[in-house]
């Protein structure tokens, strides 16, 4: 009797080949038979589930976001009590960090999709859309700190939102390149939320 093959699981196992090749190389040189040997199968199994590398590297992204809301849930699950406004931003920007080997590999992929979706249009509206929405999650978290007294009034959530979307974006530059260390980017960043969370 033939064995039965997970479909879900043997794009998850691609989708993990493929982390592997842009962490170890970036993704210029990774063609679709690169990533098929990292997972063990064959290029024509490969292309069963996947026709492009690009459509590849969507799922991988979006498969990898899937695991970090997760992990950003466990971390707020392990608080003690519900948490504030001020903690969901904490745990959400701790996350996208590169703070362990998840996260790391995470920012590598997305780093290696964002210099694909510079040149080509197609990805690059992928690209964009999750910015939107981080930035609208971020502001309603500010505007929750607002209303219970804990962010100054005469702060702009939506500008505080792209305002620690940069942080972010810049210190994880700043901790790949190791220009600066993961404690000091957790420092600025628990202090950059200090002086945001003031009121």
């Amino acid at each position: 009797m033939p064995k039965r093959v997970d479909h879900e699981e043997r794009r998850r196992a691609i989708a993990e080949a493929l982390w592997r090749i842009a962490c170890a190389r970036g993704l210029d040189g990774a063609s679709l038979r690169d990533v098929a040997a990292e997972a063990g199968i064959s290029l024509g199994q490969l292309q069963h589930y996947f026709s492009s590398k690009d459509e590849m590297l969507v799922f991988a992204l979006k498969y990898l976001g899937g695991l970090a809301e997760q992990r950003i849930r466990t971390r707020l699950l392990g608080l003690a009590g519900p948490p504030s406004p001020r903690d969901v931003l904490r745990e959400t920007v701790m996350e996208m960090l590169p703070l362990d080997d998840a996260s790391r590999t995470g920012n590598l992929v997305q780093i290696a999709y964002f210099v694909r979706a510079l040149h080509d249009e197609r990805l690059r509206g992928h690209a964009k859309e999750g910015v939107p929405a981080l930035r609208a999650f971020f502001a309603d978290r500010v505007r929750e700190g607002i209303a219970r007294g804990e962010v100054s009034a005469d702060r702009s959530p939506d500008a505080e939102a792209m305002l620690l979307i940069a942080l972010t974006d810049g210190l994880t530059t700043h901790v790949l390149l190791e220009a600066c260390g993961p404690e000091e980017a957790v420092s600025l960043l628990d202090g950059h939320l200090d002086r945001l969370f003031t009121a």
